[in-house]
């Protein structure tokens, strides 16, 4: 798992990736968000062996909060 600082090259390595309950049917346009790490990881949920982008988490929970408002 090569990662920077911001990024991870095979998010397959992280584990605890859990879809949203609002994701729903089988249109494949979902994230996937690990739990458990010291950054929130967050993956294109059609591509688990791809990059993962990695938030600190008030900059996760600042960016779900926007979405909320």
């Amino acid at each position: 798992m090569v990662s920077s600082e911001h990024t991870v090259s095979d998010s397959s390595a992280l584990t605890g990736w859990y879809k949203s309950s609002y994701s729903g049917g089988s249109q494949g346009d979902c994230l996937e968000v690990a739990r458990g790490h010291a950054t929130v990881p967050v993956r294109d949920s059609k591509n688990t062996s791809g990059p993962a982008l990695l938030f600190s988490a008030d900059s996760w929970t600042a960016f779900v909060g926007a979405l909320k408002g």
